[in-house]
């Protein structure tokens, strides 16, 4: 069970941006925005020398945040609460949003990392087992000729200490991206850019789960025709049994009753921020 939010643990900003509109989806309010949107979207963040963080939220964010207000508040004050998810999708458009698309985790990732290198962003990567985000590194370097990566961080799966929060922000300080990527899974990713937003020497972070995996060969992705089924979830269901048969199989049908009673008008969500 993740830990509950208590007030004042993190610094979030006060209030929800104005960046892009948003659909509400059981309280959570997902950006009503398409891949070429949310990139330009942390263009003009990092242009302006603003500071802020991304969350990739398809079902499994959502249904977190049924059970933590605290954690609801985390996506709600983001910069950006991009659809990770084609339920989400679905969703928005059925609220009136038609340009709202799909903005995957790991596509997010490598589509930016392209974007970026004519405009030399800095990034670094917080996540990941042992080695790990070095690898990533490699395969990114690889595959995007001229992408800056200035630093690696590799956490443990508990929260930081204080000599490691220490360890952590001399190497940002020192190595000064523009954007960290977060790959810790939900809802720690989260937790962890809303804590560490105002500690750390960057504009951006962006929070994208399992991409660190993907593009390192550790997971296999799934085929496009599955993405757009809306069935990722039980290619990765398939692979992660264990580990993901409880967030699957008992919240996504949570998610379906919850989302019917809404569009229904019976049960009625506010975007708290």
């Amino acid at each position: 069970m993740s830990e509950p939010y208590k007030a004042g643990q993190f610094a979030l900003p006060k209030s929800l941006p104005a960046a892009s509109d948003r659909t509400n989806i059981l309280g959570v309010g997902v950006s009503a925005v398409d891949m070429e949107q949310a990139i330009r979207e942390c263009d003009e963040l990092i242009a302006q020398n603003g500071r802020g963080y991304v969350c990739v939220t398809g079902v499994h964010g959502v249904m977190e945040a049924q059970k933590d207000a605290g954690f609801r508040k985390i996506l709600n004050r983001s910069f950006l609460n991009v659809p990770d998810g084609m339920p989400t999708v679905w969703l928005g458009r059925l609220q009136g949003h038609q340009n709202m698309r799909r903005v995957y985790g790991p596509d997010f990732m490598i589509e930016f990392c392209g974007h970026s290198v004519s405009r030399n962003y800095r990034h670094f990567l917080y996540g990941g087992n042992e080695g790990v985000a070095g690898q990533l590194a490699e395969n990114l370097h690889r595959r995007l000729l001229g992408l800056q990566i200035v630093g690696t961080y590799t956490p443990p799966f508990r929260e930081l200490n204080a000599d490691e929060e220490r360890e952590l922000a001399a190497k940002v300080r020192e190595s000064k991206p523009d954007v960290i990527w977060v790959g810790i899974s939900t809802p720690k990713q989260e937790r962890f850019m809303a804590r560490y937003l105002g500690k750390l020497d960057t504009k951006l972070m962006v929070g994208v789960g399992a991409a660190f995996d993907f593009h390192t060969g550790r997971m296999k992705d799934a085929p496009d025709w599955v993405k757009a089924a809306g069935l990722q979830w039980l290619h990765r269901l398939l692979q992660e049994p264990r580990r993901l048969a409880r967030r699957y199989l008992i919240n996504n049908p949570k998610f379906v009753v919850r989302v019917i009673l809404q569009l229904m008008g019976i049960q009625r969500y506010n975007m708290e921020s």
